[in-house]
């Protein structure tokens, strides 16, 4: 009989911190590419502008608060999507539809955006204090500094700013990522030609990182827009009308440095999962998943 490893609720988080501590160079210089006002840089111009200004260790500003994220925003979306996706699997002794994927990936996705919004806001600033003038940067010394300087000096509602397109956004790079990951996996081993190993991780996660990326990249710049602003902006109207002004290719801004980071981040991410299922899960002998 097949073996069937059972979900563990915290190794998405713990798998997307690995991967973001592969990938953050790459996330920075993207925040950096959306948050200019004109298109004057692209992305080997950007980090090597960065490096000669701040040095190589400038690459990796926000880390903490990037790990914050993904412990809080992607912990809470693939405990969700699992937990219950095997839970119904479980209990169907089968595999859920395609659609169903979606509306759960889409519903984890959600509700992890809006936990993580705060360490997100933190991050992205933290990221794009390095391009700023000395006298305009915040200088918060880690992620908690940040946390509590943003309540105290703007209040806690701005920990939430731009909360309902980080949802929106996690929404849709859930799909991209998590449902499609299990259909393009489950569509591979289905070919009988791979087996449950490294190459299909690797090319179900290529598949699921691009749909994410495409997705998700006019939200994306919407956010970080809204997130880095310093009331430029009254709203997520206003942001999305200022950025319509500059072309239709201003909501696409970044889209291969984005691709470029996203893509290997969820890439590295299923792969460490798929190891930590292997290696750290219980197993139970009915299979009720697809691997």
């Amino acid at each position: 009989m097949q073996e069937n490893r059972i979900s563990r609720w915290y190794f998405g988080g713990v798998s997307s911190s690995a991967a973001a501590c592969l990938t953050h160079p790459l996330d920075l210089i993207k925040v950096h590419l959306q948050t200019q006002q004109e298109a004057k840089m692209r992305m080997v111009g950007m980090a090597v502008d960065v490096v000669r200004r701040e040095g190589y260790l400038s690459l990796y500003s926000g880390l903490s608060a990037s790990l914050c994220r993904q412990m809080t925003y992607s912990l809470s979306r693939f405990a969700i999507y699992e937990t219950v996706r095997d839970e119904i699997n479980r209990k169907k002794k089968g595999v859920i539809p395609f659609y169903q994927k979606i509306l759960l990936g889409a519903f984890g996705g959600f509700a992890g955006g809006f936990i993580g919004t705060p360490a997100d806001l933190v991050n992205v600033r933290m990221q794009n204090d390095v391009k700023l003038p000395v006298k305009l940067r915040r200088n918060y010394a880690h992620v908690l500094d940040g946390l509590l300087r943003v309540w105290r000096e703007e209040g806690i509602r701005k920990l939430f700013s731009g909360a309902s397109l980080a949802s929106s956004r996690g929404a849709l790079v859930s799909v991209g990522q998590l449902s499609c990951y299990d259909q393009s996996k489950q569509l591979v081993l289905a070919t009988g030609y791979l087996t449950d190993n490294i190459l299909t991780h690797f090319l179900a996660s290529v598949f699921a990182g691009g749909c994410a990326t495409i997705l998700c990249q006019p939200i994306d710049v919407i956010k970080t827009r809204l997130m880095n602003s310093k009331l430029e902006y009254t709203g997520v109207l206003h942001c999305l009308t200022e950025t319509a002004r500059l072309g239709p290719k201003a909501f696409y801004k970044g889209l291969l440095p984005a691709a470029i980071r996203l893509v290997p981040h969820t890439v590295f991410t299923f792969i460490i999962l798929e190891q930590l299922r292997q290696h750290f899960e219980p197993i139970q002998l009915e299979s009720t998943r697809y691997h």
